[in-house]
């Protein structure tokens, strides 16, 4: 088990708060040089298509002296990298390939930067053409070690008391005290929200199944058959497309497994079957299939259920004070 404390001293939490503000900021320009674009940083985007609003995220950063290259992450999918973004007078647009999206043409986005916000049209992975807009992404930082409340059984065993299908008809049951989706349906959230939090869930899945925690309804952390293949951010012990884990500490399909996870800010803490495979590495944005892009707020936690079967026999999260 992850222990309580996620810092091991004050020197060890300055300097894990000196980095998080670095990987945040826009870079300086040296004396007499000209400033960095402002299109520079994390963006947490709303796409307004006619089927309904879904988030996404954009990160722009300087390669070298003067090229802008980014990642973006779409409704679906991972992150995906911007071979170059263009910049001039507050304008900006890219262009990047298809990625799970049934497109026949790239997706782009073309927007302007005012202030802390973007907004403007992207072809978004509907196929239309769409608006957006954008604010800068929060840091998330956090001044001192949080203080750990009460324990709670978000599952207790015999109900769903307290979860909501995230749409739809729910193919969710409690079945021999496991909470369990039989086939693909839809994905399963809680009624409470929470910002800071650790979380231990004990899981279990069939050959070939693929599902995911995501913390506070924005961050996939990665179930999937995967035992045996090298780490990679898009296994089992990632966060999804972002961070991949150190080891493999999957285990085979049938066999109950484990997840230890503690959410403070950005930074994430990863125990996989009592191994560390994530160590307060910081998660730079929101992972497709998020419910919003309101990073700065609290969030619920959910379930993947539109991708295989799974099981669950507990679900324990201890939220900061």
């Amino acid at each position: 088990m992850i222990p309580g404390r996620i810092f091991t001293g004050a020197r060890h939490a300055a300097m894990l708060l000196l980095v998080a503000a670095a990987s945040c900021m826009a870079p300086k320009a040296p004396p007499g040089a000209a400033a960095p674009p402002p299109i520079i940083g994390r963006w947490d985007i709303v796409v307004h298509d006619p089927a309904g609003d879904f988030p996404s995220w954009l990160e722009v950063r300087l390669s070298g002296r003067k090229t802008l290259v980014g990642q973006f992450v779409a409704k679906f999918g991972s992150a995906r990298p911007i071979g170059q973004v263009f910049y001039r007078d507050d304008k900006f647009h890219f262009s990047l390939p298809v990625q799970w999206e049934s497109l026949k043409q790239d997706q782009w986005m073309r927007g302007e930067v005012k202030g802390d916000a973007i907004s403007g049209k992207t072809l978004a992975c509907t196929g239309r053409v769409v608006k957006f807009d954008g604010v800068r992404a929060p840091r998330l930082l956090r001044d001192r070690e949080p203080e750990w409340g009460e324990p709670l059984e978000l599952f207790d065993g015999a109900t769903l008391n307290g979860w909501t299908p995230r749409s739809g008809a729910s193919q969710w049951v409690v079945t021999n005290g496991l909470m369990t989706n039989l086939k693909s349906g839809t994905d399963i959230v809680t009624l409470r929200k929470f910002m800071d939090f650790k979380l231990h869930a004990e899981f279990r899945y069939p050959k070939e199944s693929n599902s995911g925690i995501y913390l506070r309804g924005r961050y996939e952390v990665q179930i999937e058959d995967t035992c045996g293949l090298p780490p990679d951010s898009h296994a089992t012990g990632s966060i999804y497309g972002f961070l991949q884990p150190r080891i493999n500490a999957a285990k085979l399909a049938g066999e109950w497994q484990t997840y230890d996870i503690i959410l403070v800010g950005r930074m994430v803490t990863v125990e996989l079957n009592g191994a560390r495979v994530i160590s307060q590495q910081e998660i730079p944005g929101i992972t497709g299939g998020a419910l919003d892009s309101q990073e700065g707020e609290p969030g619920p936690l959910f379930i993947q259920g539109d991708h295989g079967p799974i099981e669950f026999r507990k679900v324990t999260l201890t939220p900061a004070k």
